[in-house]
């Protein structure tokens, strides 16, 4: 992802740490000269821009395996304030690593965070009986392995060995290698019109009646704007209430796009506009 912000060496930028994540490898590759600052949560990656800590968080929002990372919907849904300023995509390689000395078979558990350890089944079945524990961050789980007696293993991005010294057993462990996770940039503002955006919305009803939904999806349709994705998250008003979350072609300013929204929003009783921003290439 290309931005005004991209070349700012007075930029500073959150990500899910510590040091040594895949996320922390998306704010390099797309904010090579900010001042990073890694915090211990999605969410609290979110709150440090609207606490003014930060210029920018850069956050996943979707693996192509695993599917939406919801810590990072549920803070773009519930902290008023949030705008996506941008999307860039990284190919996700995974590898076990563990304490200098320790071998496979001497493993007992490995630790990651949930979506590393999803999109390792396959790999992590064939190690036998072996406890699997769920970290905050890839790199926790790092430097809970180092930290512990008991024979453990890690599942992370290789330069999280290479940060902390631990020896890596084995890469490319992930059953797919067409992995990918997108991340998102989350700032105060959204993005001008570029010529090639996606906006991101979140519906919701109040009440529940047949062909709301349809309603809306037509909208699309009968305008000619390309729907991208949706997807459904809890209100937590309820079982079966739920928002709709949208992303499709074209930014908020362009007039069709404008109207699109205007209609929605007279059939939804919550509307939120997560933000425009440039599509990645």
């Amino acid at each position: 992802m290309e931005t005004k912000d991209s070349n700012l060496h007075s930029l500073k930028v959150a990500y899910l740490g510590p040091p040594g994540t895949f996320t922390e490898q998306a704010a390099i590759n797309c904010y090579p000269l900010a001042t990073l600052k890694p915090y211990s949560s999605i969410p609290d990656t979110a709150k440090a821009v609207l606490k003014n800590e930060v210029d920018l968080a850069v956050c996943p929002i979707e693996n192509s395996l695993q599917g939406a990372v919801t810590d990072t919907l549920d803070a773009l849904l519930h902290q008023e304030g949030l705008h996506i300023r941008g999307e860039f995509a990284l190919q996700i390689e995974h590898t076990l690593m563990a304490k200098p000395g320790t071998t496979i078979k001497e493993i007992q558990i490995i630790y990651s965070h949930p979506q590393a350890l999803a999109q390792c089944r396959q790999y992590l079945s064939t190690l036998g009986h072996i406890e699997l524990a769920a970290a905050l961050s890839t790199a926790g789980a790092v430097q809970q392995v180092l930290s512990s007696d008991t024979p453990s293993g890690a599942i992370a991005p290789i330069r999280a060995a290479e940060l902390y010294g631990a020896t890596v057993l084995k890469q490319g462990i992930q059953d797919d290698n067409n992995n990918y996770t997108r991340f998102v940039t989350l700032a105060k503002t959204d993005s001008p019109q570029s010529g090639n955006d996606l906006t991101s919305i979140a519906i919701s009803f109040s009440e529940d009646r047949a062909g709301q939904l349809s309603f809306v999806l037509n909208e699309f349709a009968d305008r000619g704007i390309n729907l991208t994705k949706i997807e459904s998250r809890p209100t937590r008003l309820g079982l079966g209430k739920y928002y709709f979350l949208m992303d499709f072609e074209g930014h908020r300013e362009n007039e069709e796009i404008a109207k699109l929204l205007t209609t929605i929003s007279e059939q939804a009783s919550l509307m939120k506009i997560f933000g425009s921003y440039p599509r990645m290439a």
